[in-house]
């Protein structure tokens, strides 16, 4: 999970960073983890595809 996602996040890296994401999210579903935990990741992933402008 990444620590701090703000405004002047750099997309050169959301191809790295969004790969990370999933991978880890994928993770914690099988290990079925807290929710909240879970809900970051997902919160995560959607501030990088909303603010690099990437497709689902």
């Amino acid at each position: 999970m990444l620590e701090n996602l703000e405004s002047n996040y750099d997309c050169a890296n959301a191809g790295d960073d969004l790969h990370q994401l999933k991978q880890e999210l994928e993770s914690l579903r099988a290990q079925q983890a807290d929710q909240e935990t879970i809900n970051r990741l997902e919160n995560q992933i959607s501030f990088i595809l909303n603010k690099c402008d990437i497709s689902h």
